[in-house]
């Protein structure tokens, strides 16, 4: 069994969703071969060097899957695209490219966060550019704690502005974006988050039948995709 989410925006502010996500490791995930975190983890992060409390916590309860033989896997999101190795080596997880392509239950499945798919939010994709930049994330990186803090509030703020002032489709992937992905990488599923908005789609890829599996946002529920023997099962689950 394999199991896929997304986007918790883990934070202080919302113990509920920590529990959940705690429940989630200490239940299916034990008995799970690999679990894959697509992004926006963490509601923010300011640097591996800048981890609170809280998330050394998470960063702990993350290494205590992995030892226990589960195989963790990250992708930063918008939210969190700072998490570095010394992170993902003190949990104990590997973190992703985005996008990649792996094996999910014997077929090639491309997994994303998402962001990069809302192409006709252009203001948005020119900044994302601007800060996945290596020679940002260099600068970014070497800014005080203070300084990155106060960066870091000041973009969420400005990213919920924006949000309620673009349009639906904005702010979702381009429909026509989607099959050409899917066939530059050869694939017939496509897995993401970002959008907050759970659905299995079915669209057609090179005259071929295929589907694109949104995974949902934990806030009043959490979504987890399970792939198993039954195959690919997305469904809520009760926060709180």
């Amino acid at each position: 069994m394999i199991l896929l989410i997304s986007d918790l925006h883990l934070q202080e502010e919302r113990p509920d969703i920590t529990r959940a996500f705690l429940a989630l490791l200490d239940g299916r995930a034990r008995s799970a071969s690999a679990l894959y975190i697509l992004g926006d983890f963490f509601e923010a992060w300011i640097g591996d060097d800048g981890m609170s409390p809280f998330q050394q916590s998470i960063c702990q309860a993350l290494r205590a899957v992995s030892d226990r033989g589960t195989a963790v896997y990250l992708m930063h999101g918008n939210r969190d695209f700072l998490i570095g190795q010394a992170f993902c080596e003190a949990a104990g997880c590997t973190l992703l490219s985005d996008p990649s392509v792996v094996d999910l239950g014997g077929e090639r499945v491309l997994l994303m966060h998402g962001d990069s798919l809302c192409t006709r939010d252009v203001g948005y994709l020119k900044l994302r550019r601007v800060l996945r930049n290596p020679l940002t994330l260099w600068i970014l990186r070497h800014l005080s704690l203070a300084n990155r803090q106060r960066l870091a509030r000041k973009l969420r703020s400005e990213s919920k502005a924006q949000t309620q002032m673009k349009a639906t489709e904005i702010i979702d992937v381009t429909p026509e974006e989607i099959p050409q992905v899917m066939a530059a990488h050869g694939v017939r599923t496509l897995i993401h988050g970002h959008t907050h908005r759970p659905a299995i789609h079915k669209l057609m890829v090179d005259g071929e039948p295929a589907r694109r599996i949104v995974l949902g946002d934990w806030d009043r529920q959490g979504w987890a995709l399970q792939v198993d023997e039954q195959g690919f099962q997305l469904a809520p689950f009760a926060i709180g």
